[in-house]
């Protein structure tokens, strides 16, 4: 859908996260307060939304199998909340004590992906995939083996704590910020180039991309703001363990890639909002004796989604009812032919040098008599 020469279909994740960051923003500002449950969970869904459209870009741009995410945003996480935790007694809990965390989480995630991306980068598939697990792993256990005195050891790290009723806005001030980067990456020449090696990585190499470069900057790119996502993981939680950032959280972030649909950042937020919900959700609903069904419930409702995404059988009615079909059954109204009175490729609008009388009454005697002299030859 275009108004004028503008797509709205690239901007309505910024319209929506938009709207909704300047709507509660403003109740928070007038003086309403929010359960603190919720204000915890949008938190979360703000930086599990960072991870899954950092992570689309390896995976669902690169065409990469990254499983070591978890690990960069562990990487954030310690080293923002060591840096707040340092400047909170001189300059205090505010918006520039964040601000240096976060380019310090950033900048180091972004560092540990030029140090993993330079050789792992040479790897495809399988390979890449349990080099990048392994680092995740790596990652973990460093952190865990730390002295009390530098980040905590297995107790974990103690980080400040930011205002609650007003994290959740910087949280989606960042994705915000978060989706400009990556989107306006993704449709300059330097995407069409990543999209390149991902459809024929021997094809674009042989027209002239620099596969290593393109390959090392995306990587770098998801590393950084997996670092985001980590300060702001550590803003959110009164401590920092490294247990939290395991193998199955990159799986958790891999999960909300795949069922968004490769390389469609749209679909990233959906599914990371819905797993998100559900897995705020479930452990609240399914205790006591239930609480054995939380995991088998999780993967039934994350088989039937992705059986949905997936199944050929279903392309069809996937096709009629998918967002954007009802979005235009919505917006879109039916046109009435009579009531189009200002139609400019009409016969009698269009200008030509021949009328239409001419068109239509060509002679045709000339071609009879090539015809006969053609036969008269021949015999």
């Amino acid at each position: 859908m275009r108004l004028g020469k503008i797509k709205i279909n690239h901007y309505i994740n910024y319209l929506l996260i938009g709207v909704l960051t300047i709507v509660l923003g403003s109740i928070t500002l007038a003086g309403g307060k929010f359960d603190n449950s919720l204000l915890f969970l949008l938190e979360k869904m703000g930086f599990n939304i960072i991870l899954a459209v950092s992570l689309s870009l390896v995976v669902g741009f690169l065409g990469e199998l990254s499983l070591g995410h978890a690990g960069f945003m562990c990487v954030g996480a310690y080293l923002g909340g060591k840096v707040a935790a340092l400047l909170v007694p001189s300059l205090g809990n505010g918006l520039i004590t964040f601000s240096i965390a976060l380019l310090a989480g950033a900048a180091a995630a972004a560092i540990c992906g030029v140090i993993i991306g330079i050789p792992a980068l040479r790897l495809r598939g399988d390979y890449l995939a349990i080099v990048t697990l392994a680092f995740g792993e790596i990652v973990k256990s460093l952190f865990q083996n730390t002295s009390d005195e530098s980040f905590g050891g297995t107790l974990g790290l103690e980080t400040p704590r930011f205002d609650r009723n007003y994290l959740f806005i910087i949280a989606f001030v960042l994705v915000l910020i978060t989706l400009a980067v990556v989107q306006n990456y993704i449709r300059s020449k330097h995407g069409r180039a990543v999209t390149a090696i991902r459809d024929n990585e021997i094809a674009a190499r042989a027209t002239g991309i620099n596969v290593t470069k393109y390959k090392l900057l995306t990587f770098i790119l998801s590393a950084a703001f997996a670092g985001v996502a980590g300060v702001l993981y550590s803003y959110s939680n009164y401590r920092v363990q490294s247990a939290k950032f395991g193998y199955n959280y990159s799986i958790e972030i891999l999960v909300m890639v795949v069922l968004g649909g490769m390389g469609n950042i749209n679909g990233s937020i959906i599914a990371a909002v819905l797993i998100t919900w559900l897995n705020t959700w479930l452990p609240t609903k399914l205790t006591g004796d239930l609480a054995v069904l939380q995991n088998l419930l999780y993967a039934l409702i994350l088989i039937v989604i992705v059986i949905y995404n997936n199944a050929p059988g279903l392309k069809g009615f996937r096709d009629k009812y998918n967002f954007g079909a009802l979005a235009k059954k919505l917006i879109m109204r039916k046109v009435d032919p009579s009531r189009i009175n200002d139609d400019k490729a009409k016969w009698d609008v269009v200008p030509t040098k021949i009328s239409m009388d001419e068109i239509l009454s060509v002679d045709m005697k000339q071609q009879e008599v090539y015809t006969d002299r053609k036969r008269g030859g021949k015999d």
